[in-house]
């Protein structure tokens, strides 16, 4: 498609847009009365107007029903997490037994960890990404610690090549075959929370596996985002957060995915709970733990349901638009904000960078060179919600579910008024 720089052809996108519907699906912040230009739902997506009356209902059911809302309220408590399950398989690739929802995303990476990071004096070494993100970095130092082992010995980072701000897939084969025997575990964030860059998981994992390492992956960044088959691909285990593509809400519930192949395994290393044990004989109070035959078998704890619901609330939307819809808008919304973005340089003869190469999902970081916190500040006064990263990153996420072309051509006239009023002594 030949884009235009232009509010008539924006409008005629949006007029077209078989997703825009949506858009009054999710509440929205306004600054000086009016809309944002929302771009940081790769941080915290926005939160669906369903949400209230999934909440809602569950507050209802504890004043009516107290403890008996475990087993007769419209939707028990007991099993409210089995209800996510079907959509999140559709959503990650996977099968619906492989996947539950917990915890939250770091502590779900060590229950994990618990059961895949296996050293032994030969195969120990983990490997990683440069700079991940830095919960993903404070976990594996205190995983491999609390093994007895060196961090700065058993993580071996790939790095990027000189000058360049993204992964080369050849590099990263080349490492994990270079650790080779020594390699117990690769884990990767499918998706740079810095850059955006989207990896090639299927070759990643696929070298990994065949180096005779176990492979996960963090999917913080990519859950909700981007196309993912993490059965078919041969992935070990996976987790996610829920509240940034997925739209759960701040510091919500996790979900997980583990392998088929490792299911239904009493003798599995794992970190296990009551709500862990079969449904069947789970009030019988039985002294040996009896594993659920699917990921379940890795709940510790009775699902938190107030949790639970705005993110059951967000799936009922993927499940009516799907993961392909959202991913062909995402490919024409993020093509029309990079034009915006290179249309705003020619005019005012900027020097920032789109770092993120085109393996991308939803977002775009804008490495500003020579310039610093006061265009992100005037941004921000004008109604447009971004977000910084140290040194001189902006991170521009258009969600399909809720973005606009419009707002990407709006986006590009306050982007250039506010270079113009900068630069102007």
């Amino acid at each position: 498609m030949q884009f235009e720089n232009t509010l008539a052809f924006a409008r005629e996108l949006d007029i077209h847009d078989k997703l825009g519907k949506y858009r009054d699906a999710f509440h929205f912040p306004k600054i000086a009365g009016k809309d944002v230009i929302y771009f940081t739902g790769n941080s915290l997506g926005l939160q669906p107007k369903i949400t209230r009356q999934y909440v809602d209902q569950i507050l209802t059911d504890w004043a009516d029903l107290a403890v008996e809302g475990h087993f007769h309220s419209e939707k028990p408590w007991w099993d409210y997490h089995e209800r996510l399950a079907a959509p999140l398989a559709k959503v990650v690739g996977a099968r619906v037994e492989e996947v539950s929802v917990m915890n939250t995303l770091t502590v779900n990476l060590h229950f994990l960890m618990t059961s895949f990071y296996r050293p032994t004096p030969k195969r120990f070494k983990i490997i990683c990404e440069e700079k991940a993100f830095p919960s993903d970095q404070y976990m594996l130092q205190s995983q491999v610690r609390f093994h007895g082992l060196e961090p700065d010995v058993a993580i071996v980072e790939i790095k990027k090549r000189e000058g360049e701000h993204f992964w080369r897939t050849q590099d990263m084969i080349d490492k994990i075959e270079e650790v080779g025997d020594e390699l117990a575990l690769v884990l990767i964030g499918g998706v740079n929370y810095y850059s955006g860059q989207v990896f090639d998981m299927e070759k990643i994992t696929k070298a990994g596996k065949s180096a005779g390492a176990l492979v996960g992956w963090d999917l913080a960044h990519a859950a909700g985002n981007i196309e993912l088959k993490l059965h078919d691909w041969d992935v070990d285990f996976a987790a996610w957060c829920s509240y940034k593509y997925m739209n759960s809400g701040p510091g919500n519930a996790s979900g997980i995915f583990v392998h088929k192949r490792h299911l239904n395994k009493k003798n599995i290393p794992r970190f296990e709970g009551w709500w862990g044990t079969k449904k069947e004989t789970r009030f019988l109070m039985k002294p040996e733990f009896e594993p659920m035959p699917n990921a379940d078998a890795w709940q510790v704890s009775n699902p938190p349901v107030l949790s639970l619901a705005p993110y059951l609330a967000s799936l009922q939307l993927f499940e009516e638009v799907g993961m392909d819809a959202l991913i062909e808008k995402r490919e024409r919304i993020v093509g029309y904000l990079e034009f915006i973005l290179q249309k705003v340089d020619a005019e005012v003869n900027t020097t920032f960078e789109v770092i993120t190469p085109q393996q991308r999902g939803c977002q775009l970081s804008v490495l500003l060179h020579g310039g610093g916190k006061d265009l992100f500040d005037y941004l921000m006064k004008e109604g447009v919600i971004i977000d910084w990263r140290e040194p001189n990153v902006i991170r521009l996420a258009p969600a399909p579910f809720y973005c606009s072309y419009e707002d990407m051509f709006r986006f590009g006239q306050i982007l250039k008024q506010g270079i113009l009023k900068i630069s102007t002594p």
